[in-house]
Parts: structure tokens; C-alpha cells; sequence
């Protein structure tokens, strides 16, 4: 008999335009005691914003803005669990993220880190994680990047940058509020809204499709055409894009990204480039893996008239590609995803250099 994977899911979920202002009520059936504070990560653009004056904090609750101008950190987790257990007696009743992937990922993470010894990158990889989070919030301010409900917290440590995945990873509560992401810049809004995607494309041509992935996959496609082709107006493509997000994260939740997605995390961990932008940096030149996903990125692109930067490695030794390629091959389960088995025959070193020379 085929043994196939129990994935957690997100278990409980509001969405609607407004909802954030139920946050409140949500939390405090999980306040602990008084002494035990929820601790709000939260994107810094948001520091003096009406959004920051509308969290709803009362004992010793506490903000943190957290830059998201870099990819989240391994260093920066561990940072975070110390700072928290050096602050309070015991522990905080829970964790909020507010913001983007990578705020939701660093609430992943400092959720995950509180309750498990040592260092965050000792846990990289599959299932390593043996005790449960505490409780832990996602509130996403822009839509695409899946993080709201996937089973991983993408990490950049100091020798790769790879996910925590494992089942006690996924937030314990999301609220999805379309209001939240009015106003996120033009580009920000394309190439994270391209993450999405791109995991649709990836996961609808993988060799893992099922039809659990097959039917949230073909979902959130159908809804970035929407989104990206169409003339919506500007409070329904906020609010199909956010439900896009969630269905885009849903389809990888049971099989997988792939080429994209593989060689994004090498221009990530050596040049730092943020993760929507280095898929599309990477995919607009996958025509052999994904020749229609391609031919409607570029459709997608000219109509928003979105310029991609050039030149990002130009000037790269021979060292520098090898770091980036090496991290990129790590990503196993990704390369079979998106080529099967074999996929070794397909893919060399040779091969992912030719692409990344073109970027």
C-alpha cells in the first residue's frame, strides 16, 4: 500500500476586507496569563502607519519592526529567541507576524526556535524539528509569496539558504484582510504577485501533480490571469490575488516547486537579490522547462511594463557561479519535481551557468 504524506494545514482562517480589526478577539482566548505577551513582528514601512496604531496591544505586549529589505536570517532568528528569553520571565503567549514572506517566515521561525534547542540552521531541511511551536499568527500585507500557509519558513544561514519544513511550521491562525496590501508599490505587487505565479506553473507541470495540488494549482493560476491580465477593479484584483496566494501556497503544500525556484536560492544566498524578483529573473529564461508558463510571464510583464534589471551577474568569477550553482543542486526535491528522477541527466553545472550568465 502507498504510504502517502498527513500535511498539517493552516486551522483556523478569517478573510474579508476589515477582518484585521477582529484580531483582538482572536488572541485573547490565547493570552496565557498577563506576564506572558504576544509579540508582533512587524515590517518597518509599517512604523508610525495607521496599521501599527490598530494592533490591538495590552499588558506587555510587544512591537518589533523588522527590516524586510533582506531575506530573512538564521543569525536574526537566533537573535530574535535570545533577546525575547532574556526579556520576559516566561514565555510569550504567542507570535504575530504582520508584513510580507519575510515576516511571516521570521514568525515561523521564532515561533519554532522558542520551543527547540540551538540554532535555527541546525534545523534547515526536512522534518528535523521535534517539539511543537508556540502559538503563531500570519497576517500577510502583500499577496503571492505563499507564506501564510506553506509547511516551510525560508531561511538564509550561513552555509545554504533552505526552509524550515516540517509540520509544526504552518501559523496556527492567518488573517487574510485585502485592505492590508492597498497601496503596496507597482513593482512589489508584480514580482511577488510572479512568486505565485510561478508556483503554479512549477507545481502544474511537476512530477509530483496530484490532483490534491492539481485543483489549488489550476485555482491560483486561473486567478493571477485574472489578476494580471484582466481590468479589475482595484479592491476585487487585491482581493483575488490574496486568495491566489493562499491557493498557490496550498498546490506546493502536496508536491513542489521547481527550476525557478531552485536557482532563485542561489542569487539569493550569494548576491542577497529578494525572492520574488530572482524568480522572475531566473524564469523569464526557462522557455525549455516551461514554454507556455513563459510566453504569458513575458504577456504579463509588457502590460504592466515591468523592466527586470540586467547585468545582475555580470562580473561573477568563476567561484562566485560555482556557490550559486552548488546551492541551486542542493534543492533535490525541487529538481525531481520538475524533471523526475533522472533529472541529474538533464540538469549539470554547465547547464545552470548558461542561465545565469544570461541574468
Amino acid at each position: 500500500m502507498t504510504k502517502y504524506r498527513n500535511f498539517p494545514m493552516v486551522p483556523r482562517v478569517v478573510f474579508g476586507q476589515g477582518c484585521f480589526e477582529q484580531l483582538g478577539e482572536i488572541l485573547m482566548p490565547k493570552r496565557k496569563n498577563s506576564e506572558a505577551p504576544f509579540i508582533f513582528l512587524v515590517d518597518d514601512v509599517f512604523e508610525g502607519h495607521e496599521i501599527t496604531k490598530r494592533i490591538p496591544l495590552i499588558f506587555n505586549d510587544q512591537i518589533i519592526f523588522i527590516s524586510a529589505d533582506e531575506e530573512p536570517k538564521t543569525h536574526q532568528v537566533d537573535a530574535l529567541v535570545s533577546q525575547i528569553k532574556n526579556g520576559y520571565t516566561e514565555l510569550p503567549s504567542g507570535i504575530i507576524g504582520i508584513g510580507g514572506g519575510t515576516l511571516l517566515d521570521l514568525a515561523k521561525a521564532l515561533a519554532l526556535m522558542l520551543t527547540n534547542p540551538g540554532s535555527s540552521s541546525e534545523y534547515q531541511g526536512w522534518d528535523l524539528v521535534k517539539k511543537p511551536a508556540i502559538y503563531h499568527v500570519g497576517i500577510p500585507t502583500i499577496s503571492g509569496t505563499g507564506a501564510e500557509v506553506s509547511r516551510t519558513t525560508v531561511l538564509l544561514g550561513p552555509e545554504k539558504k533552505l526552509g524550515i519544513n516540517s509540520d509544526f511550521t504552518p501559523f496556527d491562525q492567518v488573517v487574510l484582510d485585502p485592505d492590508l496590501t492597498h497601496g503596496v508599490p507597482k513593482e512589489q505587487w508584480f514580482y511577488t504577485g510572479m512568486d505565485c505565479y510561478i508556483h503554479c506553473v512549477e507545481s502544474l507541470n511537476g512530477t509530483f501533480l496530484n490532483a490534491f495540488s492539481q485543483s489549488y494549482g489550476e485555482k491560483a493560476l486561473e486567478l493571477c490571469k485574472e489578476v494580471y491580465l484582466d481590468s479589475l477593479e482595484a479592491a476585487e484584483s487585491r482581493d483575488k490575488l490574496m486568495m491566489a496566494s493562499w491557493h498557490g501556497g496550498m498546490s506546493i503544500a502536496y508536491s513542489q516547486v521547481g527550476v525557478a525556484h531552485a536557482m532563485s536560492y542561489g542569487l539569493s544566498y550569494l548576491l542577497g537579490v529578494r525572492h520574488g524578483i530572482g524568480n522572475c529573473l531566473v524564469f523569464q529564461y526557462l522557455e525549455e522547462f516551461y514554454p507556455e508558463g513563459v510566453a504569458l510571464f513575458h504577456e504579463m510583464k509588457e502590460k504592466h511594463q515591468i523592466e527586470l534589471p540586467k547585468g545582475i551577474c555580470a562580473g561573477l568569477s568563476d567561484q562566485d557561479f560555482d556557490t550559486m550553482i552548488t546551492v541551486a543542486l542542493s534543492l533535490e526535491p525541487l529538481w525531481e519535481n520538475a524533471l523526475g528522477k533522472e533529472w541529474r541527466k538533464t540538469i549539470t553545472p554547465q547547464k545552470l551557468r548558461s542561465i545565469y550568465e544570461k541574468i
